[in-house]
C-alpha cells in the first residue's frame, strides 16, 4: 500500500492533472481510470495466483496460456461472420469451462501426482498456446459483432469500464466466500503444513486441486476480457507473460511465496501498483522496449524494502538509536555495528549511494537531459562489461578467493578477437 501511495504521489508531483477524471461521451476518462481498467485482468489473475501460492507454496505459470486458450475457444465458437454462430453467453461459458479444466489438470498434477507446481504448470505453459493456435488455425480471428466489445469496453449507459466492474465482482465474491466460510483457514492450514492438516481431517489434496481449478477460472475470465478488448484472438499475444506480473503482484502484496497465510487485498494492491508503475513510465515518455528496465529497477527497490533482511536492518537501526538514547551505548552498539557490517547492509548502502549520485547528476546536469531515459539506459550499457565481470567475480568470491587476472583475460580476449577480425578481413580481401 505504501509503494502504491509513493507511485501515485510521484505522479501527482510530476503532473497535478494525473488524478483528474473527466466524462467524455458518457464514459469516464483519466489516468486513474486507465490504471484500474488496464489492471483488471492482472487483478483477477492475482486472485487465483494467491490461492495457488497459499495452498501449495507454488505458482501457476500457465495462466497466460490459459487466457489465450479460453479466448480462442470462445471466438472459434462464435465465428467471424456478421452474426454469432451460437449464443454469446454459451461461447463464454465454454471458454470458462475449458479454463477450469486446465486448472483442474494442473491441480491434479500438483496435488495427486506430487509434481512441483512450476514444473507441473510448465506443461500448459508450453502446450496451451499451441492448442490455441490449433483452434484458431494459426490466424488472428476477429469478431465483427459490435456487442462483443461490451465485456472489454463499456456497457451502454454505464460510465465505468466493464473490466473494472468484473474485477470488483470477482474480488468481492472470492473475499466473501473465503471470509464467510472456513475456506481461507483451510487453505492457509494446508499451505503451512499439509500433513498436519490431513491428520486434522482436512483433505489437503482436494483443497490444493480446488485452488488450481479456481486459478484456471480466473485465467479464463481474464482471457475473456482481454479478447473482448480487441474483438479478436491472437493466440501469441493474449496473456503473454502475464503470469510473471501475477506472481509479482502476489509478492508485492506482502504474501509469502512459501505458502500459508495470505492477503487477497494485498495481491490486489500489488496488481494495481504494477499497472500504476507502467502507466507512470509511459507518461514519462519511456518507450515500450525500455519499460522492462525501469520497471525492474523499481521492483527491486520495492522488494528490497519488503525483504526480511531490510526489515532486520531497520530493526537494528532502531535498536541502535534506542540504545544511544537510553545511554546504554557501549557493548550493545558495538554488537549492532558488527551485524551491520554484513553483505546485506553493504548492498543497501550501494543502492542508496547509486540513487544519491544519480539525483545529484540530475540536479547538476538537468539542462543537458541527464534525466532522459536514454541517458539512464546508457549508464547500464557503458558498464555492461563491468557487470558481466562482476558476476563472474561473485562466483569466485563464493569459493573464498579473488581472481586478479580478470583484466589480463579481458585484454587477451579483445586482442584475439581483433586478430580474428583482421584475418577475416584480409582473407575477404584476397
Amino acid at each position: 500500500l505504501v509503494c502504491l501511495f509513493l507511485v501515485l504521489l510521484f505522479n501527482f508531483i510530476k503532473s497535478p492533472s494525473f488524478f483528474k477524471i473527466s466524462v467524455n461521451n458518457g464514459v469516464l476518462y483519466g489516468y486513474l481510470v486507465d490504471i484500474f481498467n488496464r489492471s483488471s485482468e492482472l487483478i483477477i489473475l492475482a486472485v487465483g495466483m494467491t490461492l495457488c501460492v497459499a495452498s501449495s507454496a507454488g505458482t501457476d505459470i500457465s495462466v497466460g496460456a490459459t487466457m489465450a486458450l479460453a479466448g480462442g475457444v470462445s471466438v472459434y465458437l462464435l465465428g467471424t461472420g456478421n452474426t454469432y454462430n451460437m449464443p454469446w453467453i454459451l461461447a463464454i461459458l465454454a471458454g470458462l469451462l475449458v479454463s477450469i479444466v486446465c486448472g483442474m489438470w494442473n491441480g491434479f498434477l500438483v496435488a495427486k501426482m506430487k509434481i512441483q507446481p512450476m514444473v507441473a504448470t510448465l506443461i500448459l505453459f508450453t502446450a496451451g498456446r499451441g492448442m490455441a493456435q490449433l483452434i484458431t488455425g494459426g490466424n488472428i480471428l476477429y469478431i465483427k459483432v459490435p456487442n462483443f466489445k461490451y465485456l472489454g469496453g463499456f456497457l451502454p449507459h454505464i460510465p465505468v469500464p466493464t473490466p473494472i466492474l468484473v474485477a470488483i465482482i470477482v474480488v468481492v465474491l472470492v473475499s466473501l466466500f473465503l471470509n464467510r466460510t472456513a475456506t481461507k483457514l483451510y487453505v492457509e492450514s494446508v499451505g503451512i503444513n499439509p500433513k498436519a492438516s490431513r491428520l486434522f481431517g482436512l483433505n489437503s489434496n482436494r483443497i490444493i486441486w480446488l485452488t488450481y481449478a479456481a486459478c484456471g477460472l480466473c485465467a479464463g475470465i481474464a482471457g475473456m476480457i482481454a479478447t473482448s478488448r480487441i474483438s479478436s484472438i491472437d493466440a501469441n499475444n493474449v496473456g503473454n507473460l502475464m503470469e510473471l506480473d501475477a506472481i509479482l503482484a502476489v509478492a508485492l502484496g506482502g504474501n509469502s511465496l512459501a505458502g500459508g497465510k495470505f492477503s487477497l487485498g494485498g495481491s490486489v494492491i500489488g496488481a494495481i501498483t504494477i499497472q500504476a508503475l507502467s502507466t507512470t513510465l509511459y507518461a514519462l515518455k519511456v518507450t515500450g522496449d525500455q519499460l522492462p528496465l525501469y520497471k525492474a529497477i523499481v521492483v527491486i527497490i520495492i522488494v528490497t524494502l519488503q525483504s526480511p533482511e531490510f526489515k532486520k536492518f531497520m530493526n537494528r537501526y532502531k535498536a541502535k538509536r534506542a540504545a544511544k538514547a537510553a545511554g546504554e551505548g557501549g557493548i550493545m552498539i558495538e554488537k549492532i555495528k558488527s551485524k551491520l557490517r554484513g553483505n546485506g547492509f553493504l548492498l543497501f548502502v550501494t543502492i542508496v549511494l547509486f540513487f544519491i549520485l544519480y539525483i545529484a547528476g540530475a540536479i547538476a546536469y538537468g539542462d543537458r537531459n541527464f534525466t532522459s531515459p536514454q541517458v539512464f539506459l546508457n549508464l547500464f550499457i557503458s558498464n555492461a562489461g563491468l557487470i558481466i565481470a562482476a558476476v563472474g567475480m561473485t562466483f569466485v568470491l563464493i569459493t573464498g578467493g579473488i581472481d586478479i587476472s580478470i583484466g589480463s583475460v579481458i585484454g587477451v580476449v579483445c586482442m584475439m578477437l581483433a586478430w580474428m577480425m583482421e584475418i577475416k578481413h584480409m582473407s575477404a580481401g584476397l
